[in-house]
């Protein structure tokens, strides 16, 4: 007959709920730079022929909790999008070039909108995650009780 082995704190029920965990978090993250996005969507300069605000963007990346082997997301590099501005006439503007034309964010609110949905898609999936690796301890622990 073998011994029950006990539950440690770097099983695999604890790395799935740490691997859940991280991606909650980076998704939160994301969340932030998407909100941040849409609420300069219409910032423009400061100074007429100025540079408006520029969309930021970020990945994520994958590592090893050296504490739990569990595999983590982290968020990756942040950045800025290379896409062109939008450009507008309005030449009474205060940002308005010499031209007339005035230089608008390079953020698309349909992308940005489409991008937090897919956050908050990732998010609730892993936190059914981590509600499905505690519920598993909760039961194995009832199991040993027994």
């Amino acid at each position: 007959m073998s011994a029950i082995t006990p539950i440690s704190s770097q099983g695999p029920f604890s790395q799935a709920m740490e691997t859940a965990a991280s991606a909650m978090r980076a998704q939160s993250i994301r969340l932030r730079l998407v909100s941040e996005n849409l609420a300069n969507a219409n910032s423009t300069a400061s100074t007429p022929g100025g540079t408006p605000y520029q969309r930021k963007t970020m990945t994520f990346e994958e590592s090893i909790d050296k504490a739990t082997g569990a595999s983590i997301v982290q968020p990756g590099k942040f950045d800025v999008d290379p896409s062109p501005f939008r450009t507008e006439y309005d030449p009474s503007h205060p940002a308005a070039d010499a031209n007339g034309y005035v230089s608008l964010p390079n953020v698309t609110e349909l992308v940005e909108v489409a991008d937090m949905r897919e956050a908050e898609r990732s998010y609730e999936a892993n936190l059914a995650v981590l509600g499905q690796a505690r519920s598993m301890i909760s039961k194995t622990l009832d199991i040993l009780k027994a």
